[in-house]
């Protein structure tokens, strides 16, 4: 927030326009109580217990007349005679061997950017106004001119004059101010000298060129603001003193009324779009903003009501260029605050800047009228202007950066590109020739908006018109490829070609060439520069398809003698070299079957050619067994045979049957016993006359050995009657042939 107690804190003066006679006029004849309260003292401030301590000819007051001190009159302290301040009398004259001051003393020896202030070890011939001061306000200001002999010869000497404004009270942030200099350059903690002000050192605060006093330089008029409780009792001592010698006196000059407290105080808060303060005394026009005007009355005023008048003037009109203003301003008991806002017309007229100046009329607590100003300025905002450069460009690269930068309007900026991009730099891609626009839109922090277009031309004539290639041998680097650039540009010579890609030994290709022959499959990359840029492009060598060997044998396996078809179902050639694996080979020129008997194992090679060093191999086993009867039953086995070929031969079964048996017990034919050749299974069924079976047999005789056979008996065990009978049977012989046969037998027991 603003305060326009501070507003005009530093004021730079011409000086060409004073004529060389114009001169201060001083007075040294007033008393010290006379300077403070009939010149010093201003609104808003009571003053008591006025001391001076020093020769009574180096207080008075002055009269600026068209010097150029830069204050209209006031009082003034020196560390020499006053009146020594009116030309052609020099200051250096005032030695008066009084004493000095312990506080001037301390404020010497402190500035840090003199770096013979150690040196310092006395003062001399001080000057010392006190008073003490009640505030009807919450601050307390006053101007002052610092002047001295002692310029520019003795900057950063041990002969630096010092003087102080010494502060001592009840300190509104806390604390107690106690003997605390206020005379300070603007912005430091440095106290004010010769050598924190000059050319070399905060020269913005100088004025080295004197037009009507004596003194060789002296500062621009300084503003003096400081926070204090209303209605509190302060001290305030004003000094100045000679350092190390009594010669070369130092002079400070006081504005008369200046040293003001206003009950009622004015300030500016305007913040414009985004929160950002731009000026708290300028508004704008147009401009996205809020200004708040704020007045404020001490803490001390506040269990009372309070009217004060308010006139509102400059040159612009209340009502018109502004929302309508009331003229007066009441704070009730316990506020301390009142603020308004203020709406500022947007008219569309070109009328320059133009000033709102506040002026508040109002009675102190003694009963004396004091006023209080401010002013704000209307201006028109100056235009928002962005730009940016137009990229030339005659060799295409993959992006460029483009950019551009506002001016004018009000700060900050935020930026956006067609891309959607928000910074003012970006990177955007070239896809080829011609000119590609961009647009960038600014914004300031008013909401004023400009676009510029930004383009990036690109006019590159080098290229590469045709990539050629000729295929490679699957097994031989037989390829070639060949670039032809166009829109050359070459002062002296011939453009560079080059080649690179993939090798074998001794690694990759990279020659210096239009054209690349005898190699590999792969890509190949073939670059042109000329004087202007480098061009690239690629192809690929494609490779041929390999000669691929394949065949299969049907069958691959038998027996002897065996005979053996091989179909070709070989790929990419038509060249072929057989060897059967029994001594015969064959070269041929088609794919067409071959067919073999073999008696005896053998491995079969067939390769495939596409040329003499570009072939592949295929392999085939035949086997071969030996073949016959392997059943030792058969008539035909054959034991040395390794695979059954079904050529075994069996014998026929033959069956003999007796017609007599005598089962008397003699042992002697006591069985009917069918006699069995070639016979493995034998069915034999015994039925009497009447059809009865008397006797049944299904016997394995190659597990039983024997047949065991009728033994003359019934099924119940006893013997069965003499007579004929009737048998019949089934032989089965080894290969499971059968034979059958029937006939009578006769049981003869005698």
């Amino acid at each position: 927030m603003n305060i326009f107690k501070t507003i005009l804190s530093i004021s730079f003066l011409a000086i060409s326009n004073f004529s060389v006679n114009a001169q201060i006029a001083v007075n040294a004849t007033p008393t010290a109580a006379q300077l403070v309260t009939n010149t010093l003292i201003g609104n808003g401030v009571s003053v008591s217990n006025i001391t001076f301590v020093g020769q009574s000819s180096q207080k008075g007051s002055f009269t600026a007349g068209t010097s150029n001190i830069g204050m209209p009159n006031g009082i003034v302290l020196s560390s020499g005679n006053v009146v020594d301040c009116v030309p052609p009398a020099q200051p250096s004259v005032g030695q008066f061997g009084g004493p000095g001051d312990a506080d001037l003393l301390a404020t010497a020896q402190s500035v840090t950017s003199n770096p013979s202030s150690s040196q310092i070890t006395s003062t001399n011939d001080a000057a010392v106004l006190e008073f003490d001061f009640v505030p009807d306000g919450n601050t307390v200001t006053f101007n002052f001119v610092f002047a001295s002999e002692e310029y520019l010869t003795y900057v950063n000497t041990q002969f630096n004059d010092a003087f102080g404004f010494y502060l001592t009270g009840t300190n509104p942030a806390g604390g107690n101010y106690v003997n605390q200099n206020l005379a300070l350059v603007p912005g430091t903690n440095e106290p004010i000298t010769i050598s924190t002000i000059h050319p070399g050192l905060n020269g913005q605060y100088y004025i080295g060129t004197p037009v009507g006093h004596s003194f060789n330089g002296f500062t621009v008029p300084i503003e003096i603001s400081f926070d204090v409780v209303c209605g509190e009792t302060y001290h305030f001592k004003f000094a100045v003193a000679d350092c190390q010698d009594d010669w070369l006196d130092t002079g400070v000059f006081l504005e008369g009324g200046s040293f003001t407290s206003v009950p009622v105080e004015i300030s500016f808060n305007t913040t414009i779009q985004g929160g950002n303060v731009q000026n708290d005394s300028t508004v704008y026009e147009g401009c996205n903003q809020t200004t708040d005007i704020t007045f404020t009355r001490p803490g001390c005023q506040s269990f009372d009501s309070l009217t004060v008048d308010l006139a509102i003037t400059g040159t612009s009109t209340n009502g018109v260029d502004f929302a309508l203003l009331a003229d007066t301003i009441f704070f009730p008991p316990g506020v301390n605050n009142i603020t308004w806002d203020l709406d500022v017309f947007a008219d569309g007229l070109v009328e320059g800047a133009e000033s709102i100046i506040f002026t508040i009329t109002a009675l102190n607590p003694a009963g004396d009228t004091v006023t209080a100003t401010g002013t704000l300025w209307i201006n028109e905002p100056s235009p928002l202007v962005v730009s940016g450069p137009d990229v030339y460009y005659y060799c295409i690269t993959d992006s460029s950066d483009i950019s551009g930068s506002a001016s004018g309007g009000f700060s900050p900026y935020t930026y956006l590109w067609d891309t959607g991009d928000t910074t003012s730099t970006i990177s955007v891609s070239i896809p080829g020739n011609g000119v590609f626009d961009y647009y960038l839109t600014a914004t300031d922090a008013c909401g004023y908006t400009d676009t510029d277009t930004i383009s990036i031309i690109m006019n590159q004539t080098l290229a590469i018109d045709t990539m050629m290639m000729w295929p490679s041998n699957a097994c031989d680097p037989t390829g070639a490829v060949s670039g032809v650039a166009t829109g050359l540009t070459v002062a002296v010579g011939q453009p560079y070609y080059n080649w690179t890609g993939p090798g074998t030994n001794p690694g990759p290709y990279n020659i210096d060439a239009s054209v690349l022959q005898d190699i590999p499959s792969g890509w190949y990359y073939f670059t042109v520069t000329d004087d202007v840029c480098t061009v690239e492009d690629s192809v690929f060598v494609e490779p041929l398809d390999p000669p691929i060997a394949q065949f299969t044998a049907s069958p691959s396996s038998g027996c002897t003698p065996l005979t053996v078809t091989f179909t070709n179902n070989s790929q990419n050639t038509s060249d072929y070299y057989w060897d059967f694996g029994d001594g015969q080979t064959a070269t041929v020129g088609n794919s067409s079957s071959q067919t073999i008997t073999y008696t005896a194992n053998a491995t079969v090679m067939l390769i495939a050619y596409a040329d003499p060093t570009c072939a592949d191999t295929a392999y085939a086993s035949i086997s071969i067994v030996n073949c016959g009867c392997m059943d030792p039953n058969a008539t035909n086995y054959d034991p040395n045979a390794a695979q059954e070929d079904g050529s075994c031969l069996y014998p026929e079964p033959e069956v003999i049957a007796p017609n007599v048996f005598t089962p008397n017990n003699d042992g002697s034919n006591s069985f009917f016993i069918l006699d069995t050749k070639n016979v493995v299974q034998l069915e034999l069924a015994i039925l009497n006359r009447w059809g009865n079976v008397m006797y049944s047999a299904d016997e394995d005789i190659t597990i039983l050995g024997s047949f065991v056979g009728w033994n003359g008996k019934t099924a119940t065990g006893a013997d069965a009657e003499e007579g004929t009978y009737f048998y019949k049977y089934v032989a089965t012989g080894i290969n499971g042939l059968q034979t059958e046969g029937h006939g009578f037998l006769e049981l003869i027991r005698d």
